[in-house]
């Protein structure tokens, strides 16, 4: 099928290019040199020329400490993008959307409450969160009259070889390659407590595919491992497997002034509607991370 992935030449975009070049879909990629998603003009241009059958959104401003810095602008890509990707989508006949949503829009949850089931309240404490709680919105209402397919893919954290240094583990990682060549014997770290529910990107984007081939019009579906790890436990076992001897020493300026304590979700509704299921186990993911910087 004729594929088109916003953000394509993003962390994420390249690994679900790959993969669905892999199953012979002829795939093309819009990112910031091809078009600005928040344009109607541009997303339709991009869109007539592309012709597209399955399109997959995940062009956003996806950092959540930056988003404080603009909520303006993270707005207009994160909502009005979305936006202009579903009218566009129909307007080409396309046959479905999986919208990428995020872990961040169920905000704080009270340890009692997890595994998080996708009718769990929303409660977004970021800019970026509250963003991506409107696009989900737009997109279960677009849902509702269109022609095109649309689902809503909700993933947790997730992480792989390729993601940027600004994001939590490869920012681990690459700290201690630093700290290995330099000879020190400390890393600086942020806030240890957090739990986190933390996937591989090539499990992430299978799921990602599987919803674009059975996912159900205007459903939301959590992608996640269903599993808790601390940042704590992260951080030591991403030492572990470099093998050197660190320890971890906290830096203010790395803790985040507003951080959600736990975020562990229940994917139950996505196995019984496409059968998938997360294949790599997080000492794999952390060690590709760790040797591909």
């Amino acid at each position: 099928m004729r594929c088109v992935i916003t953000g394509g030449r993003g962390f994420v975009g390249t690994h679900l290019d790959a993969q669905l070049r892999a199953a012979g879909h002829q795939v093309t990629l819009l990112d910031r040199a091809e078009f600005d998603v928040a344009d109607r003009h541009s997303v339709d241009k991009s869109f007539a020329s592309a012709a597209p059958e399955l399109i997959f959104h995940l062009a956003a401003l996806t950092h959540v400490g930056r988003s404080w810095e603009d909520p303006a602008v993270v707005h207009r890509v994160n909502v009005g993008g979305t936006h202009a990707v579903l009218l566009a989508a129909e307007q080409v006949g396309a046959h479905a959307v999986v919208v990428v949503g995020s872990s961040e829009e169920y905000g704080s949850v009270d340890p009692g409450d997890t595994p998080i089931v996708e009718t769990h309240r929303l409660m977004p404490i970021s800019p970026y969160a509250k963003s991506k709680v409107e696009a989900t919105t737009l997109a279960v209402e677009f849902a509702a009259s269109s022609a095109t397919r649309v689902v809503i893919a909700r993933p947790f954290n997730h992480t792989g070889p390729g993601q940027a240094t600004n994001f939590l583990i490869p920012a681990l990682a690459e700290r201690i390659r630093n700290a290995v060549s330099e000879g020190s014997h400390s890393i600086m770290v942020g806030n240890l407590d957090p739990i986190r529910d933390i996937g591989d990107v090539r499990d992430v984007v299978r799921a990602y595919i599987g919803l674009a081939e059975s996912g159900e019009n205007g459903e939301i579906y959590n992608v996640c491992t269903g599993v808790g790890v601390s940042v704590l436990e992260i951080a030591n076992m991403l030492v572990s497997l470099s093998g050197a001897d660190l320890s971890l020493e906290q830096d203010s300026d790395l803790v985040r002034k507003v951080d959600t304590p736990i975020l562990i979700g229940d994917n139950s509704k996505i196995k019984a509607r496409t059968g998938w299921c997360p294949t790599i186990d997080l000492r794999t993911t952390l060690q590709d991370v760790l040797t591909s910087g």
